[in-house]
């Protein structure tokens, strides 16, 4: 008699060991170790591709800031270097003196009538030159001239174009019959030239920049609304304005720390550079150079420089607060 084993069904056969694929001939498999470092430069590369800039950052802004907090809260002399640890009395001395707060006045006289035309006139320029101009190349270089411009060669024209006597904007203002105006005496006058060397030199960079925002807005938006029979302005207003929110923030908070830091055009406006016979457009940056330079107390202009420092970061989350609620209430 024969003994017969039962076969075994497929499905109640072992199951067989997982093959690895082999590695493609000529290439060796990876270590875990090779692996592993492999995964540690993906997660620790991009850190080390952008710490140059923190450290950089570090050094020539961190420091530099944190050291003239040191120098301010000390006498401190040009010759004689640091002296008596003096706390807060640099910064009540400087709250004290009447020019301070006359700085204060100019500058943000100054910042406002050259902020506020430098945007308007900035998205204007973008708009015309976003709508389909003949030789779109040269007009945009044409646009962004004045900001390749030294400071010193726009103050040396706008000098003569504002001279009290010869300039050719009093010519042109008697030519029509009215009276000249005196733009190195009267104050307003003052700020308006020097204002408007300001927009001169930065509307066309920040039209380059509003541009590139246009550019970026999708065309279909204007086509339905055209078919809709929505014009230019129309479009412009309701479309383009709309669009612009995140760039129209960006460039009033630049607009704001830059305005707040003039320099150039107020200290090269008259040749003795201190800001007009009775300081009538003296800014916070001339009178913190001359208590530095002219004066050589060095703590004193650090007072200054911080709270030029502090006005200017006011200023800035001030703007960002009230263009995100703009914002945000025209999105709604």
């Amino acid at each position: 008699m024969t003994v017969t084993t039962p076969r075994r069904d497929r499905a109640d056969a072992a199951p067989a060991a997982p093959v690895r694929p082999s590695a493609p001939p000529g290439i060796r498999p990876r270590s875990p170790l090779r692996q592993r470092l492999s995964r540690l430069d993906a997660q620790v590369s991009p850190y080390a591709y952008v710490s140059p800039f923190f450290l950089l950052f570090a050094v020539v802004g961190l420091f530099p800031l944190g050291y003239t907090l040191w120098v301010s809260l000390h006498q401190w002399n040009l010759i004689g270097g640091q002296g008596a640890f003096v706390g807060l009395k640099n910064y009540t001395d400087v709250l004290g003196q009447p020019f301070f707060w006359n700085s204060l006045r100019n500058t943000l006289s100054i910042f406002l009538l050259s902020s506020v035309p430098q945007v308007v006139f900035a998205v204007l320029i973008a708009a015309a030159l976003d709508a389909g101009l003949r030789a779109k190349t040269f007009w945009r270089m044409g646009v962004l001239l004045p900001y390749v411009i030294a400071p010193v060669a726009v103050v040396l024209i706008f000098n003569d174009l504002f001279g009290d006597r010869f300039g050719l904007v009093n010519q042109a203002l008697g030519w029509v019959g009215l009276d000249p105006i005196a733009w190195h005496k009267d104050t307003l006058a003052s700020h308006v030239a020097i204002a408007s060397m300001v927009n001169f030199r930065w509307t066309g960079y920040n039209a380059l920049i509003f541009l590139a925002a246009m550019q970026t807005i999708p065309r279909d938006y204007y086509e339905a609304a055209l078919i809709d029979g929505a014009g230019r302005i129309r479009t412009f207003f309701s479309i383009t304005i709309p669009q612009l929110r995140a760039t129209i923030i960006f460039v009033v908070l630049t607009s704001t720390i830059g305005g707040l830091q003039i320099f150039d055009e107020p200290r090269l406006f008259d040749s003795a550079g201190q800001g007009g016979a009775d300081r009538q457009w003296q800014t916070l940056t001339i009178f913190l150079y001359n208590i530095g330079w002219t004066q050589k107390n060095f703590g004193r202009a650090a007072a200054v420089a911080w709270l030029l420092f502090l006005i200017i970061i006011v200023f800035a989350l001030v703007n960002f607060v009230v263009t995100r609620r703009i914002a945000s209430r025209e999105s709604r």
